[in-house]
Formats: structure tokens, sequence, C-alpha cells
């Protein structure tokens, strides 16, 4: 039987990441059954959309208590994920790790609960990805690089070998973090933008070289 499975956050995020559950059932993995979709103020808009895929909007992200399901937390920005996360994971429901069939994960990787890696993704060898980061499309993660919870990898980014990356950070569309460098908990890089030097916690950093 298929297990259970909920995503948090109805917007374009979380129904992207229905499309990666339903690619990982048709290629015969271990299949999930979504339940629907929670969210504490879904808009008319994105009601429609999950309408559109022949799923529903269950209630708000508090409901999670009385289902006995897994849960994914379907929501780009890594601060509002955070955020979600410290009020979902002490409930104690598991929180599901995915992985698009057309992703590649390499050897000796740890995945925490919650990670979702998207189509075209590539994490190559003893990366450590920590809860809730989600890797998305055609985005790279290189060799012993740590990237800590809640983490976003927005597409075709890439991350070099060795990196550290801190807790809540988005690397934005197209950029790169140069081979072991580390970038501080809650920064934002922005998009094609190229980390030459470490970034401290806290901040935004743009450009070539990014600063």
């Amino acid at each position: 039987m298929p297990d259970a499975i909920v995503i948090v956050g109805c917007g374009g995020h979380g129904r992207e990441i229905f499309g990666i559950v339903a690619a990982i059932n048709e290629a015969g993995d271990v299949p999930w059954k979504v339940t629907g979709f929670l969210d504490d103020s879904p808009s008319d808009a994105n009601l429609r959309c999950l309408d559109r895929l022949g799923t529903a909007w269950l209630g708000p992200t508090a409901l999670l208590a009385q289902l006995d399901t897994h849960f994914v937390i379907g929501i780009g920005d890594p601060r509002v994920r955070a955020r979600v996360a410290a009020e979902l994971d002490p409930l104690g429901r598991p929180a599901a790790r995915l992985v698009h069939p057309a992703a590649t994960v390499g050897l000796a990787n740890e995945l925490g609960e919650g990670v979702v890696i998207f189509a075209g993704a590539r994490i190559t060898t003893n990366v450590t990805l920590g809860r809730h980061v989600h890797i998305n499309q055609n985005a790279t993660v290189g060799h012993d690089s740590v990237l800590a919870d809640c983490v976003q990898v927005n597409p075709s980014a890439a991350v070099s070998g060795s990196c550290t990356i801190g807790r809540d950070v988005l690397i934005g569309t197209n950029a790169s973090v140069l081979q072991g460098r580390s970038v501080g908990a809650g920064s934002r890089v922005g998009a094609n933008a190229c980390v030459v030097r470490d970034v401290t916690a806290g901040r935004t950093v743009k450009g070539v070289p990014a600063a």
C-alpha cells in the first residue's frame, strides 16, 4: 500500500513537488498517496490550480497534528520553510525524502528528512544535506559539501565541492559558489552571482564576483 503524504503549501513550489511525487509513482519507486495540501491562507488561484491537478486543500497546517501521514514542506522561501518546519517537526510526523527519478544522487551522501531533489539535479558524492533542503531543477552540488537545514538551491545553480552552506540560505538561479567557499546562515545569493569569497551570515550578495 502507498504511504500517505500531505504537501504543506499549495503555491507553485508545492505544486511542483506534487509533480515529483507523481513522477516517483510513475517510475514504480516507493509509492506515495497524496492526501492533499495544507495551507493557512491559500489563494483562490492556487485552489483552482489544485483542482486542475485533481487534488484538494485539506485545511491549515495545524491539521497535520490530526493526520497519520508523512509530510513535505512545499515552500520555496527557505526562511518561511524554516518557520513552518519549527512548527511541524515537533509533531513527530515523518518528513518524506523525495528524489525525482530524473535526478542523479551519487554514493555516500546523507539526505536529511524532508529533502526534495528536483528533476535534473545532480548530487555527487559525500554530500550532506540537512532537513528540508530543496535542490531545484538542474542544480548541482559537488563532493564533500555540507548544506544545513532548509537551504534552497534554485534552478541551475552550482554549489562546488567542499562548500559549507548555512541554515536557511537561498542560492539564486544560475548562481555559483566556488570550491571551498562558505555562505553563512540566513544569507541570500542573487541570481547569476558568483561567490568567490566566504559570505558572512545574514548578508545578501549579488554580481560577479558576488559582493
